[in-house]
Parts: structure tokens; C-alpha cells; sequence
């Protein structure tokens, strides 16, 4: 007999419940292709054993269709090239690249399954953006694609189906606190004018509470930071919270259980493997104590399953 499902309940969407913390740089300035997963509950394991692609730093990574993720890009090549995470963790060996080769860039989800990389760097500064299809398929640069070019910036989603590139370097020495909506059809808005918080980039940013964001630490002219900045489910960036854990720039953060993040891994005067959870309202907790993996910085992550 089938059973009687209650004419308002839904099933739980996938995604977003595991993450995976993947490539960078780590002591002696070596490139490394290890990955990390990351539990529903935050629990960081050890390296994997048998992790295939190019070792490089300086890349992207974002979740797509609704359980998966892919990483992309980055550097020395620069290169072009990407590798697909399945919805058990599983790292997948090179794809041709696809678009400009470029370091230094971001990407994120939007339209609930869809994903894409944006802006970076190679000889200059790019505001050139790639769209990720539901399959992991990653289409050329997109030709009409607006907002300041600009490198060491970060991304993530927000309002459930869309997204935000928000900080980086649009020159030399020129650090920007300007951000770029992408609607949930991929398409990239000009630069927002009244940004609020402290000009940064090498920082990192997940969503949490299922339909917001959060862009946090980095680095300025000041030194590294610890600081985080909120993003509504209507895309609005607020002002500078306190800073908890570790001040340190470049490190990377992802989604996991639905609807928590966690920020980890970045650089400050040694490699780090420190990581610190986002709650589901946003709040970020202290270091936690028992991190695992090689300590590294310039890497990526994104959330799966």
C-alpha cells in the first residue's frame, strides 16, 4: 500500500548538506591538489588520498545541479581547465577549459542548479564571466558581461536562486568594496554604488540561513582581516561585523547542512588549516580546535550533496 503524503509537504531539496575544500598553495610555495570534505555538521576530515588534476592556486569553485560542484581555473598557467566533484565527494580528472584561462577569480550558484565563474586576472583585469549549465557543461565567455574587472574577489549566493561577486583589486594599488548582482538567469549587473564595508580583497564568501550570504577576512593595506559582511536575501551588503577567529586572507568557504557555512584554510604570516563555522543566522564562531589537512591558503570550495 503506498503511503498517504500530506497534500502540503515537500521534499527536502538536496544540496548543500556536504563540502569540499579543494587545491592552493602550502608551505615552500608548492601547488597542491588535495581536497577536504567537509561533513553535514562542519566536521573537516584529512586530506584524500587520490585526488586527480592539475595542482595549481588561485582558482574557483561553486555548487551546480542542485548536489554537485566543479572547480575552475586558477594558476600558473593560468589555466582554463576544470574538475567536476560528484555528489559523494569524488574529484573528477581534467576537462578541457572553456573561456579565457584566468587567476584570482570567484564563482557561485544562481537559478537554484546553475553556476558561474567570473572576473580574474591574466595579464589584466577581467570582468569576463563563464556560465555553468545544469550538467557541469562550462559555456564560453559570456559577451555583454558589465561591472569593474577586478581580481582576488569572492562570491557566493543569496535569495535562493541568485548571486553576488563582491571586493577585489580593479588596479595597482586600487582594493574596492563594489558588488555585482547575477540574477537567476546568470545575467551580471553593473556596479552597485553604495557598498558598504572595509575595501578588501583575498577574502571569501558562502550563503547560510538558505537564502542569504556572508563575505568574510582579507586583506587590505591595512593588513589581514577578520571582519564579515552579511548579504540579505534581497542582495544588500551590510556593514563591517566584529572580527572572530584568525585575521588571515585567502582562505576559502562553502555551504554545508543546508544551511550553515564554514570558512577555512588562508594565510597570516604561516599556512593555516584553521576553520570557523557560520551558524544559520549568520553568526561566525571562534577557531575550532581540531582542524585537519595540509595548511594552505589561494584554494577553493564549494558544497555538494
Amino acid at each position: 500500500m503506498f503511503p498517504i503524503i500530506p497534500a502540503n509537504s515537500a521534499t527536502a531539496a538536496s544540496g548543500n548538506d556536504e563540502g569540499i575544500f579543494g587545491f592552493g598553495s602550502h608551505a615552500g610555495g608548492s601547488y597542491t591538489a588535495a581536497t577536504n570534505l567537509v561533513s553535514n555538521t562542519g566536521v573537516v576530515a584529512s586530506d584524500q588520498a587520490a585526488v586527480t588534476g592539475t595542482v595549481r592556486q588561485g582558482l574557483a569553485g561553486t555548487q551546480y545541479g542542485g548536489d554537485k560542484g566543479i572547480f575552475g581555473f586558477g594558476e600558473p598557467g593560468p589555466y582554463n581547465v576544470t574538475n567536476l566533484v560528484s555528489n559523494t565527494g569524488v574529484v573528477a580528472s581534467d576537462t578541457a577549459g572553456v573561456g579565457t584561462a584566468r587567476k584570482m577569480l570567484a564563482a557561485c550558484s544562481y537559478g537554484e542548479d546553475k553556476g558561474i565563474f567570473g572576473f580574474g586576472r591574466t595579464g589584466s583585469r577581467l570582468s569576463t564571466t563563464n556560465l555553468v549549465s545544469n550538467a557541469g557543461v562550462v559555456a564560453s565567455d559570456q559577451a555583454a558581461t558589465t561591472g569593474t574587472g577586478r581580481n582576488g574577489l569572492a562570491a557566493c549566493e543569496y535569495g535562493g536562486d541568485k548571486g553576488i561577486f563582491g571586493y577585489g583589486q580593479s588596479g595597482a594599488p586600487a582594493i574596492v568594496a563594489i558588488t555585482n548582482l547575477v540574477s537567476n538567469a546568470g545575467v551580471v549587473a553593473s556596479d552597485q554604488a553604495a557598498v558598504t564595508g572595509t575595501i578588501k580583497m583575498g577574502l571569501a564568501a558562502c550563503s547560510y540561513g538558505g537564502d542569504k550570504g556572508i563575505f568574510g577576512y582579507g586583506e587590505n593595506a591595512g593588513g589581514s582581516l577578520d571582519e564579515a559582511n552579511l548579504v540579505s536575501n534581497t542582495g544588500v551588503v551590510a556593514s563591517d561585523s566584529a572580527g572572530v577567529g584568525t585575521t588571515r586572507q585567502a582562505p576559502a568557504a562553502c555551504e554545508f547542512g543546508g544551511d550553515q557555512g564554514i570558512f577555512g584554510f588562508g594565510y597570516f604570516g604561516d599556512y593555516l588549516s584553521v576553520t570557523n563555522l557560520v551558524s544559520n543566522a549568520g553568526v561566525v564562531a571562534s577557531d575550532q580546535a581540531a582542524t585537519t589537512g595540509t595548511a594552505r591558503y589561494n584554494l577553493a570550495a564549494c558544497s555538494f550533496n
